[in-house]
C-alpha cells in the first residue's frame, strides 16, 4: 500500500482538475444541448493570456491571473451562448461541426501566435513540498486539488439549493415553461456558459504548470474530460467529478503497473479514452439520451446539379492528367492531393451520405499505411497486392469503429469514435503492430513506376477508381438505404430493413477505401509514419469536408486541393498558418447556415419526433411528461397539423425508395 500511495496522491491531484473541467463541460451541455468540443481551447486561451500578460508584458501575477480567469471567460461565454443559440435548430452533426470549427480556429490561432514549441509557464503557486500521509506532495499540486474540490462542492450546492440553480435545471427540462414563468432562458444559459468557461479557465491555469504551455496538450484537456463526463452519463455533476478522480487514479496506477511493458506503455495516457469507450458501450442505451432537439439531416440544396457535378468531375480528371506537364517540382504536392481525394471520398460516404459522424477516420488511414509497409517490406508481397490487402485489413478496424454505431448515434457515436481513434493513437501507434518505436517504416513504390511522373498516374488511376466506387455505392440500393437511414432510421426499421447491417456495411466500405489511401500515402512519401494521422487530423478533415459538401461528388476533390495543394503555394508563412483558421471559420459558417435552414424547414421534421418538446429532455425520458409539458405538446401538434401529411410522405419517401 505504501508503494501505491504516491501514485494515488498524484492521481487525485490531477484527476480533481479533470473533474473540474468535465463539470463545466457537462453543465453547458445540460443547459444548451450543445456538447462543446472547443471546451479545451477555452482552457488554452486562459493559460496563454496569463503567460502573455505575466511574461511578455511584465504585469504582476495577481493582475494577470485575474484577467485570465475572471475577465476573459465572460467574453468567451457571451460568444459561445450566441453561437450555440443559433445552432439550437440544427442537427447533431451540425452542432458537432460548429464546435469543432471553433476548436480549430482557437488552436490554429494560438499556434500561429505563439508557435508549436512548449513554453515555460510562469507558475504563481509555491513549488516546495509538504508531507501528506507519508507522501511528499508539492504545494502547487495540493492547492490545485483543493481549489478543484472546493469549486466542485460549491457549485453542486449552488446547483441544488440556489434559485439560479433551480432555473438552470428548469431550462434543461423545459425552456418554454421557464419562459412562461417570466424567466429569460437566454439569461440562464448565459450564466451557465459563464460558469462553464470559468471552470475551463481555472483548469487551464492549474494544469499548465504541470503540462507546460503547449497548445495541443492544453487543448487535449477536454479529451481527458470526456471520460469523466461519460462516468457521470453526461448529466450528473457529482458523478462527473468522481469520474475525473477515477481517471486520474487509474492513469497513475497504470503508470506503475505497465511502466516496464513495451506493449502497454501507451496505456496510462490512453486511460480516459478506455473509460469513455467502455462506458458508451456498456451503459444501457436508455441512460444515454441526448439533450436538445433531435432533428434528422435534411438534404441541403447543393451548389450544383448532378449533371454539373458529373461534368466537373470529367473536367477535373482531364486537368489532372495534364498536371505533370506543368507542375514541375510541385508534382509531389498534386500526388498527395490524389490520395486525399480517396480519403475525403470515403469520409463523404460515411458522413454526408449515411449521416454517421465518425471522428476516427485518420486512424483508419494510419492502419492502411502501416499494414502496407509490413506486407510489402516485411512479408515481401507484391506492391499492388499489398495495397489492396492494406484496405482489407482496415475493414475489421472499421467494423470495430462501427460497433458503437449499432447502439449509439449522433453525439455519442462521435465521442465513441473519437475516443477509439485516440486510443489507437496513444496505445497502438508506437507498438510493433503498427509503426514501432521509431514511428517510421519503409514504404517503396512499384518497380516500374518509381519516378514521380509515373507514380502520379498510378495515384490518378486509384483516385478515379475509388471515386467511381463511392459513386456506384451512392447510386445503388445500398446508397438509397444509406440516405434513408440518414433521413429517418426509425422509418427504415419499421419497414423491416436492417439498419445495423447497413451501418456496419458503410463503415466497412469507407474503411477499405481509407486503408488503400493510407497505403498509397505511405508509398508516395516512401515511408509510413503515424505523424500525419493524429486524432485531431480527423477533426480537420471533417471541417474541410463540410466546407465543400455543397459541391456533391466534386466536394472531395476540392477538399483535397484545399488540404494538400493550397498550402504548398502559400509562400507567406502567416497565410499558411492562417489557413486552418479559415477552415474553422468556414465550417462554423456552414453549420450556422444549415441550422438556420433547418429551422426554416421545420415541416421536414419526422412525425415521431413531434411528441417531445424540442430543445428539452422531457420527451427523452422513459416516463410520461408532466401535464404542462403535455399541454405544450398539444399546442405544437395543433400548430403543425396542416403540414403533418406532407411530413409523413417525406419521412417515408426515401425509405420506400430504398426498397426498390
Amino acid at each position: 500500500m505504501n508503494d501505491l500511495l504516491p501514485f494515488l496522491v498524484v492521481g487525485v491531484t490531477t484527476g480533481s482538475v479533470y473533474g473540474l473541467a468535465a463539470m463545466g463541460l457537462v453543465l453547458t451541455y445540460k443547459t444548451s444541448g450543445i456538447f462543446n468540443f472547443a471546451h479545451g481551447s477555452i482552457a488554452a486561451v486562459s493559460a496563454f493570456v496569463y503567460y502573455d500578460l505575466r511574461t511578455l508584458r511584465g504585469l504582476p501575477w495577481p493582475v494577470a491571473l485575474g484577467v485570465a480567469v475572471i475577465v476573459v471567460p465572460p467574453l468567451i461565454a457571451l460568444l459561445m451562448e450566441r453561437v450555440t443559440r443559433s445552432l439550437a435548430a440544427g442537427t447533431v452533426a451540425t452542432k458537432i461541426v460548429a464546435t469543432i470549427g471553433l476548436q480549430l480556429i482557437v488552436m490554429s490561432a494560438l499556434l500561429a501566435g505563439y508557435g508549436g514549441a512548449a513554453l515555460d509557464f510562469p507558475g504563481f503557486l509555491p513549488t516546495r513540498t509538504v508531507t501528506v500521509i507519508g507522501v511528499n506532495v508539492g504545494i502547487d499540486q495540493l492547492t490545485s486539488a483543493i481549489v478543484a474540490a472546493a469549486c466542485a462542492l460549491g457549485f453542486f450546492a449552488f446547483f441544488r439549493l440556489s434559485a439560479m440553480g433551480v432555473r438552470m435545471r428548469a431550462v434543461v427540462d423545459d425552456p418554454d415553461l421557464l419562459e412562461l414563468s417570466g424567466t429569460s432562458a437566454f439569461a440562464v444559459r448565459s450564466r451557465a456558459w459563464l460558469i462553464g468557461c470559468w471552470f475551463a479557465a481555472a483548469s487551464g491555469v492549474l494544469l499548465a504548470p504541470q503540462l507546460g504551455l503547449d497548445v495541443l496538450l492544453l487543448t487535449l484537456l477536454v479529451v481527458q474530460a470526456y471520460g469523466a463526463a461519460a462516468v457521470g452519463l453526461f448529466s450528473s455533476l457529482p458523478l462527473t467529478y468522481a469520474g475525473g478522480l477515477l481517471i486520474g487514479v487509474l492513469a497513475a496506477l497504470a503508470t506503475k503497473w505497465v511502466s516496464h511493458s513495451e506493449t502497454f506503455a501507451g496505456l496510462p495516457p490512453a486511460m480516459p479514452f478506455v473509460v469513455l469507450f467502455a462506458v458508451l458501450l456498456l451503459v444501457g442505451r436508455g441512460r444515454l439520451a441526448e439533450i436538445g432537439g433531435h432533428r434528422p439531416a435534411p438534404a441541403s440544396k447543393p451548389l450544383m446539379s448532378r449533371a454539373s457535378a458529373r461534368i466537373t468531375a470529367v473536367v477535373a480528371v482531364l486537368l489532372a492528367a495534364g498536371v505533370p506537364l506543368v507542375a514541375a517540382s510541385k508534382l509531389p504536392v498534386y500526388s498527395s492531393a490524389l490520395v486525399f481525394v480517396l480519403i475525403f471520398a470515403s469520409l463523404h460516404l460515411l458522413v454526408r451520405t449515411s449521416g454517421q459522424v465518425s471522428l476516427a477516420h485518420a486512424a483508419l488511414v494510419a492502419v492502411g499505411s502501416s499494414t502496407f509497409s509490413h506486407l510489402v517490406v516485411g512479408a515481401g508481397l507484391p506492391w499492388l497486392l499489398s495495397v489492396l490487402l492494406a484496405g482489407v485489413v482496415a475493414v475489421p478496424v472499421g467494423m470495430l469503429v462501427a460497433i458503437p454505431a449499432i447502439r449509439l448515434s449522433g453525439l455519442y457515436l462521435a465521442l465513441a469514435t473519437f475516443g477509439l481513434g485516440l486510443l489507437l493513437e496513444r496505445a497502438v501507434y508506437g507498438t510493433s503492430w503498427m509503426f514501432g518505436a521509431t514511428n517510421t517504416l519503409p514504404a517503396p513504390r512499384p518497380a516500374l513506376f518509381e519516378s514521380d511522373e509515373a507514380f502520379y498516374y498510378v495515384l490518378l488511376a486509384f483516385a478515379v477508381a475509388g471515386s467511381l466506387l463511392i459513386a456506384l455505392v451512392g447510386r445503388s440500393r445500398l446508397g438509397r438505404l444509406l440516405r434513408a437511414m440518414a433521413d429517418s432510421p426509425t422509418t427504415l426499421s419499421t419497414l423491416g430493413l436492417g439498419v445495423n447491417v447497413t451501418r456496419v456495411t458503410v463503415f466497412a466500405i469507407s474503411a477499405f477505401v481509407a486503408g488503400v489511401a493510407g497505403a498509397l500515402y505511405a508509398s508516395q512519401g516512401r515511408s509510413a509514419t503515424g505523424a500525419p494521422f493524429l486524432s485531431y487530423t480527423s477533426l480537420t478533415w471533417l471541417t474541410v469536408l463540410v466546407l465543400c459538401a455543397g459541391l456533391r461528388a466534386a466536394g472531395p476533390s476540392l477538399a483535397a486541393v484545399l488540404v494538400a495543394v493550397v498550402p504548398a503555394y502559400l509562400t507567406d508563412g502567416t497565410l499558411a498558418q492562417a489557413l486552418p483558421v479559415l477552415f474553422g471559420f468556414g465550417a462554423l459558417l456552414v453549420a450556422l447556415y444549415e441550422a438556420r435552414a433547418a429551422k426554416r424547414r421545420g415541416s421536414g421534421q419526422p412525425l415521431d419526433e413531434l411528441d417531445a418538446p424540442q430543445g428539452s429532455r422531457s420527451g427523452e425520458r422513459l416516463g410520461v411528461p408532466g401535464p404542462a409539458a403535455q399541454r405544450l405538446t398539444v399546442a405544437r401538434r395543433a400548430r403543425v397539423a396542416r403540414s403533418a401529411p406532407a411530413r409523413v410522405r417525406v419521412g417515408t419517401g426515401l425509405a420506400k425508395e430504398a426498397t426498390r
